[in-house]
């Protein structure tokens, strides 16, 4: 027999980036009985979802809510704006932008890829230039990460965006939040982005099932006259059926309940609050990892990402061993290296449900970790981020 849980006592910490902690208030609101998704009841929740969805993306305009992975909102962006043979601009800040890059030519778009070292934001610069010499304005959209996953470097989106107009460039603006929505500030009205993707298993604290497409209304409007094969991933079906709320499909009806206490979660803490927790975290972290002497992956003060933070291993020293000794020891996920960051750095997730002691028994667990594995360090990384904390709390209740 299969087992899910080989520690008995205490409760494991999950702090990768992603999938996040689900909150036993999600948990127990999904645990409830399937409903007909044709039904009045299922209706009322649909419409409450869809509308309470729109103040996280900081939106007026719709949001489509597939049954998928993030990946799949990747996709749906593409597909539902473009034709093929058309040239898109992608910007490579990490694993996942080069992932989206993947699946872009699979469909069958030319991709302009501007390269990264995957320590830094997005090079603004880089994409003013490459758009000014579009003379022809092939380029259709530029598509960029918001929050890296992999490296823990968040992107300035309102700065892209202003690259875009100083061009006068007419490409739609599309942005990957899958680890940022419910987590940074982020304001897909304000900062006219087109299309924005997300997912549910990270600041929104679900588990992994829905992914979303904020979509403007130059993106409905690019949507008529796009040529790329869609079904499964057709907004206009979505959205005749949304105005009810409905689904064309079978819809994640469990995984609906949970984003509808999700939300109610998010609107009772308030999102400058959940946004104000996620940097203090965010900074706490930061002094942690000074404190023991390792290197922080994003080089840019004002990129370091409010979500997660990336640690450097010390030459010498695998990042993949000293993860499997602090699960095997302290029952602690962390997360891995991806791609060309294999084995060399691990991450430590600090979003979603996620509070000051959390934050502590984590960053206790990499302080013993590191001591356990032999990695050369310095003591006292969990004891500046409790002074951190300690004063910053002192500081909010003053």
């Amino acid at each position: 027999m299969l087992t899910l849980n080989s520690h008995p006592s205490g409760r494991h910490f999950l702090q990768i980036p992603g999938p996040t902690n689900v909150p036993d208030r999600v948990l127990r609101a999904i645990d409830q009985p399937t409903i007909d998704h044709r039904g009045p009841e299922f209706g009322a929740l649909g419409l409450a979802v869809l509308e309470g969805i729109k103040q996280v993306f900081q939106t007026q305009s719709p949001v489509v809510i597939f049954p998928s992975s993030g990946t799949g909102a990747w996709e749906a962006a593409l597909v539902n704006t473009l034709s093929p043979g058309d040239r898109v601009l992608m910007v490579e800040t990490g694993h996942f932008a080069s992932l989206w890059r993947k699946l872009a030519g699979r469909l069958g778009l030319e991709v302009d890829f501007l390269e990264g070292d995957w320590r830094h934001p997005v090079d603004v610069a880089a994409i003013a230039a490459h758009l000014a010499e579009d003379k022809q304005r092939q380029i259709k959209a530029v598509c960029v990460v918001h929050n890296e996953t992999s490296t823990g470097v968040t992107s300035d989106i309102a700065a892209v965006r202003a690259a875009i107009d100083g061009a006068a460039h007419p490409a739609l603006l599309m942005v990957d939040t899958i680890s940022s929505l419910g987590s940074i500030d982020y304001r897909h009205d304000e900062w006219g982005v087109d299309v924005t993707v997300a997912g549910s298993q990270k600041g929104l604290m679900l588990p992994p099932g829905l992914a979303f497409n904020a979509v403007s209304a130059r993106a409905l409007a690019a949507a008529d006259q796009a040529r790329l094969p869609r079904s499964y991933w057709d907004w206009r079906e979505m959205l005749a059926a949304n105005a009810r709320g409905y689904f064309p499909y079978t819809p994640s009806t469990n995984l609906l309940y949970g984003l509808h206490e999700a939300l109610a979660m998010l609107r009772e803490e308030g999102l400058p609050q959940v946004f104000a927790r996620h940097q203090r975290h965010a900074q706490a972290t930061r002094l942690a990892l000074a404190g023991w002497g390792l290197e922080l992956l994003s080089l840019e003060r004002a990129a370091h990402s409010p979500a997660l933070t990336a640690a450097i291993m010390p030459q010498g020293h695998g990042a993949d061993a000293f993860r499997k000794l602090v699960l095997e020891r302290f029952d602690m996920s962390l997360g891995q290296g991806l791609g060309k960051l294999t084995d060399r750095v691990f991450r430590i997730g600090h979003l979603g449900h996620f509070n000051d002691l959390t934050l502590c028994g984590t960053l206790a667990g990499v302080e013993m970790g590191l001591a356990a594995a032999g990695v050369p360090h310095r003591a006292g990384g969990v004891q500046a981020a409790m002074e951190f904390l300690s004063g910053a709390r002192a500081s909010v209740a003053a």
